[in-house]
Order: structure tokens, then sequence, then C-alpha cells
């Protein structure tokens, strides 16, 4: 009887030591796909929010937009949170939202202008050495 006591007590004891390792390395995986979630799809969506941001704060007047709702337009007057754009050869005149501004096609042409220079220049650079 003492016998059995003692073996009950032994396989308790070494279950309660396996369930302690298990709920630790459980923890390592949930922090483990934390992290993953986190450079995987929390980072880099933010850094597209930045982005998005930036280019609406950038917008000046002359630029040419397009919308998110598919609308192309000549921008005439910036304001605080509004742009006021010029769409058609009739020169329809429309007041819209900052945050509608899906690209700004006047800067991504300057920004592949300067790209093109920049390795142009690289490739003088190079020429000379």
């Amino acid at each position: 009887m003492l016998s059995i006591l003692m073996a009950e007590t032994t396989t308790t004891g070494a279950a309660s030591q396996g369930g302690m390792l298990g709920s630790g390395s459980t923890l390592i995986m949930l922090g483990l796909l934390l992290v993953f979630f986190y450079f995987m799809i929390i980072r880099p969506e933010n850094k597209k929010k930045k982005e998005q941001e930036a280019l609406r704060n950038s917008i000046r007047k002359g630029d040419k937009i397009i919308t998110i709702g598919g609308i192309m337009g000549k921008v005439v007057d910036v304001k605080d949170d509004k742009i006021v754009i010029e769409t058609g050869e009739d020169q329809v005149r429309m007041e819209l939202q900052k945050w509608s501004v899906m690209s700004n096609s006047t800067a991504e042409k300057d920004k592949s202008k300067r790209a093109a220079e920049a390795q142009e220049a690289s490739k003088k650079s190079k020429e000379e050495k």
C-alpha cells in the first residue's frame, strides 16, 4: 500500500513538472506568433498609412490627382482638410476631403524623374572611375 502511494506521488510530480514545461513552451510560441503578426501585418500597415498621410499632406496647387472613387482632376485650391479640384474641359470644380486622394500623378512623375537622374549620375560616376 505504501509503495502504491509512493508511485502515485512520483507520477503526479512528474506530470506537474511536464505541465509546467508545456505552459512555458506555449508562452514562447504565443510570443513568437505575436512577433510574427507584428512584423508581417501590423508594421507594414502602419508604414502604408504613414505614406498615404505624407502623400495627402504633400498635395500642392497644380498637382494632378486621382481620388479613391476614380475622379481625376487638377488641384485648384488646398485647405486644411479639403481640396478643390477641377475636372474635364468644362472646368467643373469639386470640393473633396483630403482623405479621398488615392494618388498624386505629378508627385509620382517627379519621384520617378529624380530616381532616373540619380541612377544616371551614379552611372557617370562609375564611368569616371
